[in-house]
């Protein structure tokens, strides 16, 4: 390309450059899968119209099954990772997801303390492969630190109950308006629970995904559950709805919306390896006869997982 074909491309000033899409910062852990951590926050958010602003809190060693062991990073490193971009980038919105260690949870809320306006959804993730004594000091860290900056804390109905309300010990599952209660308790103004149980219909059984604030339930879809396997909705899910939120949508429109796109990604889900179904968020990109191919082929999607990579099929019912 020569000089003048350069300059030609290039625009006379910022005026007329296209304006930048919302910008989220996505605190996340690498995930090699490709199913969640940063892989799925930088698809989703990009998939959604918005632009990724990806910082690495720690490398897990997993394949498409399950997570062997990880190794959080330096808390130092994560702030200068994020302080670096942030110093330059004019942000929109923020993404939680697992920050490797309680020291990096104080590290990203650090961060975070500085840009308040800003919505944050958090998304947390089972923890059981952690060891014990990583695990307490981390949902501890997560609670006291992490919760009074969230917007919204996303997570699967037992994980949230088990985070939440860990004396709970009534029959009677906790409601979503319960743990948002709960959540309240700490400074979170919504919880969006998924996985939550609904009685069956003869042989068909349900599950509902809530958005509830410490008054009620405020909104939410019903998905009819299938057994499979599948690993990364639950990061797929809030980096959805936290790129919205940065865009600028209402929040429930915003819900409904990541619901959605969870649903059909999930539906256009694929199994890349001998684990679990990975989401495929650019199914609105596939060529018509991929798609009519995959409606011929009846696909079922996941539901939102609970972060361990196991969990139901789901389709929406609409």
């Amino acid at each position: 390309m020569s000089a003048d074909a350069d300059r030609d491309a290039a625009p006379a000033d910022a005026s007329e450059e296209p304006q930048a899409p919302a910008c989220v910062l996505s605190f996340n852990a690498s995930d090699p899968s490709g199913a969640g951590g940063l892989a799925g926050d930088i698809a989703t958010i990009a998939a959604m119209g918005a632009h990724a602003l990806p910082v690495v809190t720690g490398i897990l060693m997993r394949d498409t099954a399950e997570i062997f062991e990880h190794h959080a990073l330096d808390p130092d490193l994560v702030a200068q990772q994020a302080r670096s971009i942030l110093e330059d980038v004019t942000l929109a919105g923020w993404k939680v997801g697992f920050l490797g260690s309680a020291e990096g949870v104080s590290a990203v809320a650090e961060v975070l303390s500085d840009y308040a306006d800003l919505p944050l959804v958090a998304y947390l993730p089972s923890l059981a492969w952690l060891d014990d004594d990583q695990l307490q000091p981390y949902l501890d860290a997560f609670r006291e630190l992490i919760l009074p900056a969230a917007e919204v804390l996303v997570g699967n109905h037992k994980t949230l109950t088990d985070f939440l309300l860990p004396e709970w010990d009534n029959e009677r599952p906790a409601s979503p308006r319960e743990l948002a209660v709960a959540a309240g308790e700490h400074g979170t103004r919504y919880v969006l629970v998924t996985g939550v149980m609904l009685p069956s219909k003869g042989s068909e059984q349900y599950i509902d995904n809530v958005l509830a604030s410490p008054q009620g339930a405020i909104t939410g879809e019903k998905f009819e559950r299938f057994d499979t396997a599948f690993v990364g909705a639950g990061d797929t899910l809030a980096a959805a709805l936290a790129s919205l939120l940065a865009a600028g949508s209402e929040l429930q429109a915003a819900v409904g919306e990541a619901l959605a796109f969870l649903d059909q990604s999930l539906d256009a889900g694929f199994r890349p390896g001998m684990g679990n179904v990975v989401p495929d968020r650019f199914f609105w990109a596939l060529p018509p006869g991929d798609e009519e191919a995959e409606a011929e082929g009846g696909a079922e999607e996941p539901a939102a997982d609970d972060g361990r990579g196991k969990g139901a099929v789901s389709r929406r019912v609409h």
